[in-house]
């Protein structure tokens, strides 16, 4: 027994090992600038915040959520924006600087003439994805708490559910790339994500559009991601988390798979 476990075991430790040098190596070539890319992914969430959820909000009033919930404008659109955020902060880093890596700098060409394989370095880029997107949660939560938009405990609990956005739409982007054969092809991808931006219960509730729009939008991982932190804030969450937690990681898995198979035939070939 000790025979057959004990090489797995070593095995994944040093398939670990090797993701993290991934991971520390664009630690190490962006740390110059690591504090400057901390500000902008948080800055803009934080403009649609004030602008739209308190700005608008103080127009629109409060809203009465499908449970009977009666929030704020701005309680209501907060979650939404920092389930944005891990979106936008997952999907820049394993689509367009993924993208650059692997097509044009040939850096995975280095690597791969290293013991490191091919889902070792979508684990380690995913996981440097993840350094960015967490820090941007953080702070955007820590936000929300100072203006009241939801308590100490609940931001705790929000900020893992963020985490886990972040690596689904991580994994899903960085498989969407390998697919891409030009910068082009990143018009169609953002066209697609500010779409999503806009129609997944951001700053309308999914329950007003006609009842057809309804259901498409609520298959789209952002109306799970925003369903799930929305529920986490504002403390309506009851057993139908499990849905959009279970989707968030078939969505991992599924990207994580399909990014390590693709970029395996694209460098070996």
């Amino acid at each position: 027994m000790v025979g057959l476990v004990l090489p797995r075991l070593v095995n994944i430790a040093g398939a670990s090992r090797r993701s993290v040098s991934v991971a520390e190596r664009n630690v190490a070539a962006l740390k110059p600038v690591y504090w400057l890319l901390l500000a902008s992914g948080i800055v803009e969430p934080l403009l649609y915040l004030f602008s739209i959820g308190v700005g608008v909000g103080a127009l629109i009033g409060d809203l009465t959520l499908p449970g009977g919930a009666v929030v704020t404008y701005a309680a209501f659109v907060a979650p939404a924006m920092l389930a944005s955020s891990a979106m936008s902060g997952a999907l820049s880093e394993t689509t367009f600087n993924f993208f650059g890596k692997m097509k044009h700098m040939k850096l995975y060409d280095g690597v791969i003439a290293t013991p490191v394989r091919p889902f070792e370095i979508a684990l380690g880029e995913l996981g440097w994805a993840m350094l960015r997107g967490s820090a941007y949660s953080a702070g955007f939560l820590v936000v929300m708490v100072a203006m009241e938009l939801t308590t100490v405990a609940r931001a705790m609990v929000a900020f893992p559910a963020a985490v886990l956005v972040g690596f689904a739409f991580g994994a899903l982007g960085m498989a969407i790339s390998t697919f891409m054969r030009s910068w082009h092809d990143f018009d169609l991808l953002a066209s697609v994500q500010f779409a999503l931006f806009l129609f997944s219960g951001t700053f309308v509730p999914a329950q007003d559009y006609p009842t057809a729009l309804r259901w498409v939008i609520e298959a789209t991982p952002l109306y799970r991601a925003v369903h799930l932190i929305r529920g986490v804030s504002v403390g309506t969450a009851g057993s139908h988390w499990v849905l959009d937690v279970l989707y968030l990681l078939v969505a991992l898995v599924v990207g994580l798979l399909v990014a390590s198979r693709r970029m395996g035939r694209l460098l070996y070939k």
